[in-house]
Order: C-alpha cells, then structure tokens, then sequence
C-alpha cells in the first residue's frame, strides 16, 4: 500500500470513527450507513477532505447518509481517559493494511467495523484498544478475543 493510500484510510477510519462516537453509533452500523460506494467516495476525498475538520465532514456525511442518534455510547460512563478518534483510526487502517488482499481494502475496513472487534476495541472500560494491532487481527481472524 502506497504511503497516499495509508494516509487516505487513516483518515476514513477515523472519520468513521468520530462520527460513531458523535452519534453513538456501533462502528459497523456507520459502514452499513455509508456502504462501499460511500466508503470508496472518502476515501477518494480524503485528500481534500484533510483540509477540513473532522466536525464539518462528519456533520455532512451524518446529513447525508441520515446517520440517527443511536444508543452505543462507551464514552459517557467511561472511568478511564479515552484514546482520541484519530487513535483509534489508526489502529484500524493498521488492521486494514494488515488483513487485507492488494484491492480488497474496502471490504476488509467494512468486514473489521462490522466484526465483534470493533465493538470490543470500542469498550473503553477495558485495554483491548491498546493491545498490540497483531493480537487484534488474530483474535478477528479467529473470530474471538484470543487469550
């Protein structure tokens, strides 16, 4: 993957996952929302788009997509300091990069959010999100949180 396309996943991945955590949505329901048509259309943006905020582009795409408020929230109740939305990211355009066959990136990003990790990366009263991305990608590739 060339460092241009690292940087484009980078962002969508964390665009999806600002805009989960905006509208307390699971990560795979935002991809459901946006399906690969709209997940190939950032990530042809993206390099555009890194010129604007987070807040502007999420607040179109919820417009666009009629993203409704969900009840997923892991943040409110959280007693722990939560990892910002880009680290987030980064951990899965690192599981994209990781798992995914040369040009079938979009479906893995889609098949990763949409998998029992994201909602376990997204538990933030546990470490799973600061577990090594190898153990992440196994325990998706297994199916289950590995011991």
């Amino acid at each position: 993957m060339t460092l241009k396309k690292k940087n484009d996943f980078f962002y969508v991945c964390s665009l999806i996952e600002y805009i989960a955590r905006r509208t307390n949505n699971r990560r795979g329901a935002i991809v459901a929302a946006l399906r690969e048509e709209g997940i190939r259309k950032q990530l042809y943006d993206a390099k555009a788009n890194h010129c604007l905020s987070f807040e502007q582009v999420g607040d179109e795409l919820i417009e666009q997509y009629q993203i409704e408020q969900g009840d997923f929230d892991t943040i409110t109740d959280c007693k722990y300091q939560i990892p910002g939305f880009q680290d987030i990211g980064g951990l899965y355009s690192i599981m994209v990069e990781d798992c995914a066959k040369p040009g079938e990136e979009v479906s893995e990003l889609m098949n990763i959010f949409a998998s029992f990790i994201s909602d376990e990366i997204s538990d933030f009263q546990t470490d799973v999100y600061y577990q090594n991305p190898s153990y992440l990608e196994c325990s998706y590739k297994a199916g289950y949180l590995l011991d």
